[in-house]
């Protein structure tokens, strides 16, 4: 079978989903339908917001699909109309048998980690968070158990020191962008030879990829200096890890940090206390020496830099980090 007769359906939401779908149509693969997240209102005025895939589909003319419910059966009638030999999901939703069983070459996904490791919601942020100095993308089989099926092909991606968590996801994009087309390739080829991923070979414990909610990004200022620092490059830029600052007049402000640097040395302060000469360094004492601030925001402003933050703030007399 040519590529482009086989029917292709995509699923996907999010913006790391749009490069593999923008690779495969302008490859000119068959894609005879995409299906998105519903519609949300968002930011202050609750506008109608579209998905970056929605986006990206109507630009391209496809077939579009916004089920609610994906055990709906008006949605998976019309899904059945497509008549999908192949099924390809990045950045989705769980799906049901129902779904995922009815192509007849199957369905396959892209995952943002070298699987068995980081299953879950966030497999980039807690690979940045945890201080791996590689990653990678996976694509397999869907089966049952979410990010569990046997795997088809994987590209491993170092992580550099200085790296946050939107430089790994923007570098594991465009890979995983070629790595599904490369996938679909194989499929049509006939050269798959799938892996269970109990028989794959890990260094160290699986661990795991859990969705990240507010309270998961607040900063633990009692902890060794690489692991804040390591924390803050996995939720920066978004979610953002976050922190109290106490005034010395018991005032308590929420502000995000986005950009540090290390600094191990020996004090006697408490975890949290801020230090500044107020001309060239803000830091912040942890376990083993100090996190200097690079970047944060306060509520309702933008984002500061260092030198923004020395000019404007007097933040070393008697205010803490907790």
């Amino acid at each position: 079978m040519k590529k482009e007769d086989l029917r292709i359906v995509y699923m996907g939401t999010p913006d790391f989903a749009v490069e593999a779908l923008r690779q495969l149509v302008e490859g000119g693969y068959n894609v005879v339908g995409v299906i998105t997240m519903p519609d949300k209102p968002a930011g202050r005025g609750h506008k109608i917001q579209y998905s970056p895939v929605k986006q990206y589909a109507l630009e391209q003319n496809l077939p579009l699909l916004q089920p609610e419910k994906l055990k709906n059966e008006a949605f998976v009638e019309a899904l059945r109309e497509w008549k999908a030999d192949l099924q390809i999901v990045v950045a989705f939703r769980m799906l049901p048998e129902v779904v995922w069983n009815m192509p007849r070459l199957g369905t396959f996904n892209l995952h943002a980690s070298l699987l068995p490791q980081y299953r879950g919601a966030a497999p980039i942020n807690w690979a940045v968070i945890n201080g791996d100095t590689e990653t990678g993308i996976t694509t397999f089989f869907l089966k049952h158990e979410i990010d569990t099926g046997e795997v088809i092909q994987q590209v491993r991606v170092p992580i550099a020191d200085t790296d946050n968590v939107e430089v790994v996801h923007d570098k594991l994009m465009l890979l995983g962008g070629k790595l599904v087309v490369e996938t679909v390739d194989a499929i049509l080829n006939g050269t798959v030879k799938p892996i269970p991923q109990e028989e794959m070979a890990v260094v160290g414990e699986l661990r795991p990829a859990p969705k990240i909610f507010k309270d998961t990004c607040r900063i633990d200022w009692n902890q060794p200096v690489k692991n804040v620092y390591d924390f803050i490059r996995g939720l920066s830029p978004y979610p953002a890890a976050w922190s109290e600052l106490t005034t010395p007049e018991g005032e308590t402000i929420v502000v995000k940090v986005f950009e540090t640097e290390k600094n191990i040395e020996s004090h006697q302060l408490p975890a949290g206390t801020i230090v500044s000469d107020g001309k060239k360094y803000i830091k912040v004492a942890a376990s083993d020496g100090f996190v200097s601030i690079l970047s944060l925001q306060f509520p309702g402003k933008k984002r500061l830099k260092m030198d923004e933050l020395l000019r404007g703030y007097r933040l070393a007399d008697g205010c803490k980090m907790k």
